[in-house]
């Protein structure tokens, strides 16, 4: 019942009104949702763009929006099913700023019987329209109908909660509908309060001798379902009211919207839903007993008790929707007594812990199972590790990302293209969207994590969601806690993923079915309309974006991490395919990590417990740890492999270019555990793919050069991967971590200058591109021996040792020697084949980078600036 007395309870409150959505009968496992199934085609919309409006009081809501409450008990969920506006006129279409000229509940109820939901109106012989049309008859407003300042339907809850209240009442299977019918019953009053139920045979051969039950066929020729109108009459006096004209309607609408009416049921129906034995005593004392009612109730109690799960059909649902696998014959279920975990959930997310099976940090091998189950596509691959599908998204959607303004970091934000802003009512529409989406779930995984290997700056996340292949993702990439720690657990920072659910496109603000939305006033992340897992991780990456420098003045990083024999630690900056994970993948340095880091008062740590690697043309002789790492426990993202064999084809695109592979980090044999050094970065690389071939292969930056190349975060785009891309194309993200960052690029690069000085390190620009001429004019990619002679002469220190000498235009230190690189790759100028113009190539290149610069150029000094490349 705990959805229903949140419902109740939701009623002081109308703009926290939640929308509960359901799985019909006989459909498959994907729910209709309000916004997407008959709810909207009953203009939804209003109803929903009437909550979002902070103006609208309970009583302007109530009479500006007219809505049929149609709450429907299946698979013990609430839903409403219809809610609409209406007017005497013909029109029934109305927005929320026209108040309609009736404010009344109409019967447009939708009932479910063998798995289709139909109107009820058009059951009883009427289309929707001709019964929203009768009734908003205008007789009913000229004798009165129409109140000036109707209460919230405090009746409505009332009459809920009574039935509610009664034990084994949802076990006995009834599909309940509770709602004002006016004038479309067949034969019935104009305006009649009912209870509709589909009731179990031995129920309604009981019932059926009471006159107050009235029996209708329902359904197809193949099927024959029994409902029965039940009046639920107000009783302001010691007898029962039920209107039989309009006059006295409306004497019952006025009393409808008396605070003082109290709702209570009428004995015989008391007596027939009165539970055997001494469980419970309801308030009406029951009329009758009978053995084949006892019998069948004494059944559903004894059910309720062994499986604590409800259900309209528990032996069917109970099979349909748990685990059942060797480890659990008889399911995953959820638990009797309640965890401090699913008690906070349950306080805070209202997930719904006595329908919903929570299953907390589960075991690799249960996530394997489950993922087996109930995920289309997922298998075990040759290698061990379990292969997964994210559906139509398979990479981040950066477009699609929120963070909510709101006044403890709206000063903070750097707000634009790449932070857009989600205001705090669409933020909450949203949250609810997600979470009502998990309740509609048999199970959900909960994931409870660190981020940040440093004690002293890490933050707790908890992973809330529906899909075992997600909840393996974040168990590999969070750090996982001891057993101890998992005892006291409490999260700083929660993620609820409904990655399956879309958004609704017609929230304000929303330009797709997607969203990616942070409150850092809530410490909450909401996922809606895409399965890739990665929006997760990058998610926890923006958190600490935003925490790490406002909060505790540390340098959040998008880059990889290496420590020597020595202790001295390199960073690598660089965006994808420059070589970040390959060349902080050296045998002879431990790895600290391969993508995101803290740089700290004492040192570096690494935010991550596993890597996230791309697995295209993934070979064991070019990348042999990624290779070992892909093993039981490692999660596959869109690759392609052979049905038979189970081998993986890395070098397949098929699904996308952008497979990839999560697995712990300690399946990295070098890696250091755990993640940190608390040495400082001696030496800190910023890695480029300069397809264009003038940019040197190594360069000593200054400080004001590497605030500026930092800033810019270069890289090239190839040609032909685009339609009319026909040369180079250059791409700039700043900080090498655009769509993540939460700040402005200045304050971070302040941030890296400020250490770089303090410490003393070396800042270097290591171009992995072309050199002798562009990639596209005959040049050769510097190949990767080289580029490891260099990092190896950095890190000796001899590179420190050589003659520099003033590369033009970009300013740049390049040595005239190095060990183990031939001396005229170094200097582009010397190395260059192409037919093209040298000059007229760096010119060009010059010119886009403070093209791109201009934008941040207000925040920054004039030293930063003229650091730039000047084109001559």
């Amino acid at each position: 019942m705990t959805i229903l007395s949140s419902f109740v309870r939701s009623a002081e409150h109308p703009g926290n009104w939640p929308v509960f959505c359901g799985r019909m009968r006989g459909t498959d496992s994907r729910p209709e949702f309000a916004s997407r199934s008959a709810i909207q085609r009953l203009h939804y919309r209003s109803y929903y763009e009437a909550l979002v409006r902070k103006s609208v009081s309970r009583q302007l809501l109530w009479r500006y929006t007219c809505m049929v409450l149609c709450l429907v008990h299946q698979h013990d969920v609430f839903f409403p099913l219809n809610v609409g506006c209406v007017k005497r006129r013909p029109s029934i279409r109305r927005d929320v700023p026209g108040a309609p000229d009736l404010p009344v509940l109409c019967c447009a109820q939708s009932v479910i019987a063998r798995g289709k939901s139909e109107s009820s109106t058009s059951r009883m012989g009427l289309s929707y329209r001709e019964g929203l049309r009768k009734a908003a008859d205008p007789h009913l407003a000229r004798n009165g109908l129409e109140p000036k300042e109707p209460a919230a339907p405090e009746f409505l809850f009332r009459a809920i909660s009574s039935l509610g209240k009664i034990p084994g009442f949802w076990d006995s299977g009834c599909v309940l509908a509770l709602g004002l019918q006016l004038g479309s019953s067949p034969g019935g009053q104009p305006v009649t309060w009912c209870i509709r139920a589909e009731l179990p045979e031995p129920l309604r051969a009981h019932i059926s001798d009471l006159g107050t039950s009235r029996t209708t066929p329902r359904g197809n020729s193949a099927s024959l379902s029994i409902f029965h109108d039940y009046q639920l009459p107000l009783q302001p006096s010691a007898r029962s009211f039920a209107p039989t004209s309009s006059v006295e309607a409306v004497e019952l609408w006025r009393r409808c919207i008396t605070p003082k009416i109290q709702f209570s049921l009428r004995p015989e129906f008391a007596a027939i839903m009165a539970p055997a034995g001494n469980i419970h005593i309801p308030p009406v004392s029951p009329v009758d007993n009978g053995p084949l009612y006892t019998d069948f109730f004494q059944q559903q109690v004894a059910k309720q008790r062994n499986n604590n799960y409800h259900s309209t059909s528990l032996r069917n649902m109970v099979a349909a929707s748990v685990n059942r696998t060797a480890l659990h014959p008889g399911g995953v279920q959820p638990g009797k007594g309640h965890t401090e975990l699913e008690e906070e959930l349950h306080e805070h997310a209202h997930i719904d812990y006595d329908r919903v099976a929570i299953i907390a940090n589960p075991a690799v091998p249960a996530l394997y199972e489950d993922a087996l189950v109930y995920e289309t596509g997922t298998a075990i691959t040759s290698s061990g590790a379990l292969t997964a599908y994210s559906g139509a998204k398979t990479g981040r959607s950066p477009s699609d990302k929120r963070i909510v303004k709101e006044e403890s970091s709206e000063n903070e934000i750097w707000w634009g293209p790449v932070n857009k802003p989600m205001s705090p009512d669409v933020w909450r529409i949203n949250r609810e969207r997600a979470v009502d989406y998990l309740n509609t779930r048999n199970r959900i995984y909960v994931i409870d994590g660190f981020a940040g290997w440093d004690e002293r700056y890490r933050i707790s996340v908890r992973v809330v969601c529906a899909r075992a292949y997600h909840a393996l993702f974040m168990r590999n990439m969070l750090i996982r806690p001891s057993q101890e720690e998992l005892k006291s657990f409490h999260p700083d920072y929660v993620i609820y993923n409904a990655g399956s659910f879309p958004a609704n496109r017609f929230t304000e603000g929303m330009t797709s079915a997607t969203s990616v939305a942070i409150n850092f006033a809530e410490k909450e992340m909401v996922i809606l309309g895409t399965e890739y897992a990665g929006e997760m991780k990058k998610g926890v990456f923006t958190v600490l974006f935003y925490e790490m420098p406002v909060k505790h003045n540390v340098l959040t990083l998008h880059s990889s991490a290496n420590e020597g024999e020595n202790g001295d630690v390199t960073v690598f900056f660089g965006l994808s395919g420059t070589g970040k994970t390959t060349l902080s993948a050296d045998p002879k340095r431990a790895l600290i990590g391969d993508d995101e880091h803290c740089w700290t008062d004492r040192g570096v740590f690494n935010i991550e417990g596993g890597c996230y690697a791309k697995c295209i043309g993934l070979s064991a002789e070019k990348e042999p740890d990624i290779f070992n790492a892909i093993r039981f426990g490692s999660v596959l993202e869109n690759v392609v492999f052979d049905p038979i064999s189970r081998v993986v084809d890395y070098d397949d695109c098929t699904l996308t270019e952008n497979t990839r592979c999560a697995y712990p980090i300690e399946y990295i044999e070098n890696a250091k555990i755990p993640c940190l050094s608390e040495k400082h970065p001696s030496n800190i690389i910023l890695l480029t793919c300069d397809a264009r071939g003038v940019l040197p292969p190594i360069s000593k930056l200054t400080t004001e050069q590497t605030m500026f190349h930092f800033i810019s975060g270069y890289t090239s785009k190839m040609a032909g991967t685009e339609d009319g891309v026909t040369e180079p194309q250059a791409t700039f993200s700043s900080c090498f971590a655009q769509p993540f960052l939460a700040l402005h690029p200045m304050r971070y690069a302040t941030m890296l200058a400020e250490k770089i000085s303090q410490h003393k390190a070396n800042a270097w620009l290591l171009n992995t591109g072309w050199v002798g001429a562009g990639a596209t004019t005959g040049g050769k990619r510097c190949p990767l021996k080289y580029t490891r002679a260099i990092l190896d002469a950095i890190h000796n220190g001899s590179l420190n040792e050589v003659e520099y000498e003033t590369y033009e235009v970009f300013n740049l230190h390049v040595p005239k020697t190095c060990p183990g690189v031939p001396s005229e790759l170094l200097n582009p100028r010397n190395s260059w084949t192409a037919s093209t113009n040298f000059q007229d190539e760096v010119n060009k290149l010059a010119k886009l980078f403070n093209d791109n610069f201009a934008k941040y150029a207000d925040q920054a000094t004039k030293e930063v600036i003229a650091a730039g490349p000047v084109p001559q």
